[in-house]
């Protein structure tokens, strides 16, 4: 069957999509909404913070990046997203350490959770389960418990939406609730135009994945767009198991795009994606558009996907799910089955080896015992 004809056999998608991840993408408004319901109900009594700490890896971050982003003009306290083993060296009493750890398993997470207990530091956790979990109980921490069963990447609405409710708990943003709603009712318009149902026609996710296979797709985001192109690049990578790149604007223009110069053939095995907003700054634009000029050469293929909405999550979100459609797509054609991890899987067991977990969760016990 050609590859074109898969995206519109259902029964084809099916069969490829073995575990339905695609389902996540479909349900994403419904999840995002459950979210911020599940996040209302956990008691946040901290005081407001000098400094945020946003502490995770993989899907489980890219919650921390969205939200710096989200907040950049919003919040006058710094926010920092930590992929480390440790807390940067100004964490302390008056930091407050969002924990985020889909699996609660996950070795850098522990080791961070351990580090912000030892600093005394205002310390929240969300996780679906694991020793993260088990341990926050035991020492009082603050915590909230999303459904568990959720490939990580797909559980972006459980690891996100919390964290901006929670802030707005300790008072450092306001009107949370009507972003949510906008967000949500954007997310359903967003899903029902590129529904696996939707023929490839009438489907920009559908077209774009196609106009995107066999090709290494590069990102382009500027403003509350940076953290939204690293979700493109990541899905691209766990979904359609492609490489995958992202940059920010406008950095690229001091740098990357120099490499497009002289690519030549070499341009053929790229796709430029550029993250575009119909309210974005004249500046941001003519820029935009004078970078498309000099890099649409060379058989350089470049696309453009338009957010939607009024609010700043509205923006956000309707760009990440076009992402996340679009990955699932790119996988399909490419007869992948999206939901597969295998190379994380074997590294995670390589590491085990290291006993790095083994000695976190000893001392955490010991500080339980206290």
């Amino acid at each position: 069957m050609p590859k074109v004809k898969i995206l519109n056999k259902l029964d084809e998608v099916k069969k490829i999509d073995k575990s339905d991840m695609l389902s996540f993408c479909v349900k994403a408004p419904e999840h995002y909404g459950e979210a911020a319901k599940l996040a209302k109900a956990v008691s946040i009594i901290h005081p407001k913070p000098q400094t945020i700490i946003v502490a995770g890896m993989g899907g489980s971050a890219i919650s921390g990046a969205l939200l710096k982003d989200w907040a950049r003009d919003k919040i006058t306290v710094p926010i920092e997203v930590n992929r480390e083993y440790s807390l940067p060296a100004y964490a302390n009493k008056n930091t407050i350490v969002f924990v985020v750890s889909y699996s609660g398993e996950t070795e850098e997470s522990l080791s961070v959770f351990l580090d912000a207990i030892k600093r005394k530091c205002m310390t929240v956790c969300v996780s679906s389960e694991g020793k993260l979990l088990e341990f926050a109980k035991k020492l009082n921490v603050p915590h909230l418990r999303i459904p568990s069963g959720i490939p990580p990447r797909a559980a972006l609405p459980y690891l996100f939406l919390p964290v901006l409710v929670f802030l707005e708990k300790i008072g450092l943003v306001s009107d949370v609730n009507s972003e949510i709603s906008e967000a949500v009712k954007i997310l359903k318009q967003v899903v029902d135009a590129n529904l696996p149902e939707k023929q490839l026609s009438d489907n920009f996710s559908k077209t774009l994945a196609l106009n995107l296979n066999g090709t290494v797709p590069v990102v382009y985001g500027f403003g509350i767009y940076c953290a939204v192109a690293q979700r493109f690049k990541q899905q691209f990578n766990e979904n359609s198991k492609v490489p995958s790149k992202w940059e920010l604007l406008p950095e690229l223009n001091h740098n990357e795009i120099v490499g497009w110069e002289a690519a030549k053939e070499l341009a053929r095995c790229f796709s430029i994606v550029f993250i575009r907003d119909h309210d974005e700054p004249d500046e941001m634009r003519r820029r935009i558009e004078a970078t498309k000029e000099l890099v649409c050469r060379d058989s350089l293929k470049v696309f453009e996907v338009w957010s939607m909405g009024k609010g700043r999550l509205a923006k956000m979100l309707s760009t990440v799910c076009i992402g996340d459609f679009t990955s699932m797509y790119l996988a399909i054609l490419r007869g992948i089955d999206p939901t597969p991890i295998k190379t994380i899987d074997l590294l995670k067991e390589k590491m085990k080896q290291s006993g790095v977990k083994e000695k976190v969760i000893r001392e955490l016990k010991r500080y339980a015992a206290e």
